[in-house]
């Protein structure tokens, strides 16, 4: 956490760490009910967390042409708290999505799934806002993004060519992005059905 972080905050970051703090609190005791149910298999991969710079936060609003300060990074972004749980496999998605969905901790308030609506460029993640209560009178929104281990692969790759500057054969790049995620969904798929196969058995 930087300085410019702590002066743009100010007193809404302890706020925000709190929220960050009960939702990983809330994911790993249901990491462990899971993993008992099951005898020993879990379906979230790993997960981790961030609270997003104030530089991301600033940029992102001027790039929407909102005004840049603390109350629109709040309530109009969503995602100064963000996770992002990784799982193994496509239905496992939807099995922490109806988990969150269920549980009493979180109220959802808006649901983007780019698996089965993916981005132009390919990208494919289910994303959720949830509002988490802090204390009796006061929520923090949390941005919490699921998508699979391969699914992630490609989104770290896809990221790191977003932001790096004067690429050649920009356009070839970008149409070899989006054919690779196509074939990774597909191999997502497959990985699917075979477990389905291997579990039946």
């Amino acid at each position: 956490m930087t300085f410019e972080d702590r002066e743009f905050y100010k007193d809404e970051l302890s706020n925000l760490l709190l929220a960050e703090k009960i939702v990983l609190n809330r994911i790993e005791e249901h990491r462990k009910l899971i993993y008992k149910k099951n005898n020993g298999i879990d379906y979230i991969e790993h997960y981790k967390s961030r609270i997003k710079s104030a530089k991301s936060i600033k940029d992102k609003l001027k790039k929407r042409n909102l005004p840049v300060n603390l109350e629109s990074a709040l309530n109009i972004l969503n995602d100064a708290v963000g996770i992002r749980i990784i799982c193994k496999f496509i239905d496992d998605v939807y099995s922490v999505y109806k988990w969150i969905e269920n549980d009493d901790f979180f109220t959802v308030i808006n649901v983007k799934d780019y698996i089965k609506n993916p981005k132009s460029n390919g990208y494919r993640s289910l994303h959720i806002i949830v509002a988490v209560n802090i204390n009796d009178n006061r929520s923090i929104n949390v941005e919490i993004q699921i998508r699979t281990i391969a699914l992630d692969c490609w989104a770290s790759l896809e990221h790191q060519m977003k932001y790096k500057k004067n690429i050649k054969n920009q356009k070839l790049i970008e149409k070899e992005l989006k054919r690779c995620a196509d074939e990774i969904a597909s191999t997502d798929l497959s990985m699917q059905t075979l477990r389905e196969v291997i579990l039946e058995n």
